[in-house]
């Protein structure tokens, strides 16, 4: 893969053509987002409250990111999708619920099975396999994987640039994480998630040493991002 940005190339219906006032309802919709999931984690990590992955919350989730920008938010994709800067190409629209279910069985079925690190690296790949959405993608899958990991662990990780914040920052290492999965996934049907272990380890790591950021500053991480996928 090339170093250019990878991104979604779909018939997308804008609801905002500026790219100015775009860029600062990214930003709106980023911090909502980011609260959403800080909100989810929070109510599944109270005693007797066992987690479940559902369609639904991946559905809200999107929802929130793209509310106001596209008016496929919150629905998955109505027609094919090409990825920028990627040599994979997305299943059809017809097979997205499914697979996308199929992820969640996953996730439930090895809840207490595999490690929380497998499962977060599981969910990222995954989603950014299917691309479910026409826009939104890498948002939505950092999200969910960050929600599954932090769930799974017990507890709202602490420190300050979390590990979606990180990966927003710096791609590349993301980007070939997804590659070697898929290559994987390609020759023997079963993904290698080990890079995307590793990456979500180190990420993890420097989330518990980091400084301490104010929502000012997390404005602006996700108004130099906005144009992520």
């Amino acid at each position: 893969m090339s170093g250019e940005e990878r991104h979604s190339k779909a018939l997308e219906v804008d609801l905002i053509t500026d790219p100015d006032l775009r860029a600062q309802k990214e930003v709106s919709n980023g911090l909502k987002q980011f609260d959403a999931v800080a909100e989810r984690i929070e109510y599944w990590t109270q005693p007797d409250r066992p987690f479940k992955l559902r369609l639904s919350l991946i559905l809200d989730l999107h929802r929130i990111a793209l509310d106001g920008i596209s008016a496929f938010a919150g629905t998955f994709r109505p027609a094919g999708i090409e990825i920028g800067g990627s040599m994979h190409q997305p299943v059809g629209a017809h097979l997205v619920p499914g697979l996308v279910e199929e992820l969640c069985d996953y996730v439930n079925d090895n809840w207490t099975k595999r490690s929380p690190i497998h499962l977060c690296a599981y969910v990222l790949w995954r989603l950014n396999w299917i691309h479910p959405f026409t826009d939104g993608n890498g948002r939505t899958s950092r999200a969910v994987s960050y929600l599954v990991l932090c769930v799974g662990l017990g507890y709202r990780l602490p420190g300050a640039r979390t590990i979606p914040e990180q990966i927003s920052e710096d791609k590349g290492p993301y980007y070939r994480a997804l590659e070697v999965a898929d290559d994987g996934f390609k020759a023997t049907g079963v993904p290698h998630l080990t890079k995307m272990e590793d990456l979500i380890e180190s990420l993890l790591a420097k989330q518990f040493t980091g400084p301490v950021l104010s929502r000012q500053t997390r404005e602006l991480d996700l108004l130099f991002s906005a144009n992520d996928n």
